[in-house]
This record gives C-alpha cells, structure tokens and sequence, in this order.
C-alpha cells in the first residue's frame, strides 16, 4: 500500500503523523511511504532522518494525496485540503466529525474512508488512541491556566498554589477521564484547591483513593456545577463523551457571575466545548474575554509541545495503520473490532451512528 504523510497545515499544529520508526515498519512490511518536505520538522525530524529510513520524500501536499491510497495525519483535513481528497482514499487521522458539519458533508461527497483515531475502542470501553493526547491536554490545561490567571495575562493576578499566609485557587475540573486526571494532578501539584466533577460514581470511589484528601470530588448535576464554578478561579472543560459533541454544562449565566479575571481551558471544544460562550480559538491568537473571563479554546492544545504529542500520539496510532497496510480496510476491521469502531463516514453514508444524531445525518453503518 502507498501511504502518504502530509504537513499538517492547521494553525501552530506542528506534530506528523508518523515517526521514523513507523516509516521503518511500514517499508519493512513492504509499503511505500510518501513524506511530505518538512513535515516532521516542527517535531525535530528531518527529511534525512525521514529518507534513511525509507520514506520517499515529496514536496506538495497535492502530489501526496494525489499518489497515496492512505492517507496519515494528526488533524481534520481544513477546506483547502478537501479537493485533494480522492474517492475510496483511506483518511486515518482525528475526525470530530461531530462538531464539523462542512467537514463531514466534505468527506460523505468525496466517499472518503474516514477512520477516526477518537472513536477506536477496545471493548474494554477506553480509547487507546485519544488517551496520550488527552493526557497532554490535561497536563496543558493546568498549565495554561496558571499563566492565564497571571496579572500581566489578563487574569486576575493569582498563583495557582498561592504561598504560606495567601489563599491558593480554586480549580475546578468537569470531568475525571483521562484529561480531568491530568489536569488534576498538575493543580495539585502546584497547590491548588482542587474539585473535580463526574457523573460515574465509580470513577469518583477512584479519584478519591488515588488523591486522598487533596482533592473535593462531587457529582455532577447542575447544582453542583454552579456552586463549583462561581467559587472557581480556574475552570477546566474535561467533558467527553467519544464522538459525540460535548454537553454544554456551564451556560452563559454562571460564566457572567463569575469573577473578572478568572480562566476557563476548554479542552472539550474539539468536540464543541462544554462552555456555553466558548468558541474555537488558535495558537496564534488563543484567548478572548466574555464579561471580564478569559476563554482558552484551543482545539489543537498539544501541537505546542510537538515533540511530545508527537511521539505520545504515533505509539498508539501505529500499529492499526500497520495492520490497515497489510490487510487492508476492510480485513483489518473484521480481524479488529476496536478499528472497526473508528469507521466514521465510508461510501457517502455516516458510520457512527452518534456523528449522524449529533448532525441529523442518515446513519448506515459499514458491512464487511
């Protein structure tokens, strides 16, 4: 199979969807890997490192689609890299097609084979593939957050984890997955007061044995919520429910009675944001303010710290585009039911059948 690695264009997204060690893999099996010039520079790989591996290096994105039967990326295809899409072309990439009705039209029309890293999933219920990303996003959040909340950034002139005889802030977590851990133990971790909310009761029993007493947990329901986020100074979106849009748990009234210079990470926003006033926002120009609160929406979060997510991403991503290669798509998902679940959009139709509810589609799901 020819599988083609192109640049990621999106704003500041400076991850590839490959390593050396997966072009190695690939040519050893017997495929043929196409790389597009510098895609992997902004993750500290070059061309070299790329070529002596066995990778054919290319230098339009055009030349990669237009040879390539799998396509291999980190992000969503953006509107100009639609037309380079071809009919019955593999697209293995993330796809919250949930949130992207043009997106998904794009691909339906295109008959794309649209295999989305979120939705692959063991039937253990975890996703494997969203996991290291979602790590990276939480430990960001804090992050962010901290800086957000800094006089000189807008906020309200806080440290996270205050000092002996200053109050500390108040982090508030929705959701206790994968990003809400994370989040949760970089604010700990710094000092903070640390609430997180869930509505698994069972998760809660967990969190609470492996934080002790540094953390509040509540479940979530609308009171507790509200209560939560009023105090906070620190609100972290953590919300995920796979492939679907997230809820919007935190409307605009509780955002307008909350403190001026408070910060809100809404790291759910690639899947529509769980914050009624959060919108999408870029690298470039991250943050906006709505009544005094500063919103961090960034849908691509760990494309800043490229060389991480990268290698975080492509230790999960690789062994299904392997198996892809070698069987095929179709034998790879009747061998594999998890990469089953990853089948988004295939000959026209929608998938997954929480992509068609969320964008009022038809869904028919793929027979093999």
């Amino acid at each position: 199979m020819i599988v083609g690695v192109p640049k990621e264009i999106k704003n500041k997204e400076n991850r590839v969807a490959m390593v050396v060690a997966g072009v190695r893999a690939l040519t050893q099996a017997g495929h043929k890997v196409l790389v597009q010039h510098l895609a992997g520079i902004g993750a500290g790989i070059s061309d070299e490192d790329y070529r002596k591996a066995g990778a054919t290096l290319v230098e339009s994105a055009k030349e990669i689609f237009d040879r390539s039967e799998m396509i291999v990326k980190v992000k969503e295809p953006l509107p100009e890299e639609y037309p380079l899409l071809r009919e019955g072309q593999i697209l293995y990439t993330y796809l919250h097609l949930a949130a992207d009705e043009r997106l998904t039209k794009a691909l339906l029309e295109r008959k794309i084979v649209g295999i989305a890293y979120e939705t692959i999933q063991p039937a253990d219920g975890s996703l494997p593939l969203l996991a290291p990303m979602s790590a990276v996003a939480g430990r960001m959040a804090t992050q962010i957050g901290a800086t957000y909340l800094q006089h000189d950034h807008g906020g309200k002139g806080m440290l996270l984890g205050g000092v002996t005889g200053v109050e500390r802030a108040n982090v508030v977590v929705l959701g206790g997955g994968v990003v809400g851990i994370n989040s949760a133990k970089m604010a700990v971790g710094l000092g903070a007061k640390v609430t997180i909310l869930d509505v698994n009761v069972p998760r809660l029993d967990y969190l609470s044995d492996i934080f002790g007493n540094e953390v509040t947990t509540l479940y979530s329901n609308s009171e507790q919520i509200e209560k939560s986020v009023l105090k906070a100074d620190l609100v972290i979106g953590a919300i995920l429910v796979p492939g679907a849009k997230a809820p919007k748990l935190v409307n605009r009234d509780m955002v307008s009675r909350m403190q001026p210079g408070g910060v809100i990470v809404d790291v759910a926003v690639d899947q529509g944001g769980s914050v009624e006033t959060c919108r999408p926002t870029s690298h470039e120009h991250p943050t906006y303010a709505v009544d005094g609160v500063i919103h961090y929406a960034v849908p691509n979060m760990p494309g800043a710290v490229p060389r991480t997510s990268t290698y975080a991403l492509t230790n999960v991503t690789l062994r299904y585009a392997v198996m892809i290669a070698n069987l095929g798509w179709k034998e790879a998902v009747k061998k594999e039911e998890a990469l089953f679940k990853g089948i988004n959009v295939h000959k026209g139709k929608v998938a997954y059948k929480q992509v068609a509810d969320d964008l009022g589609l038809p869904y028919e799901p793929v027979k093999v």
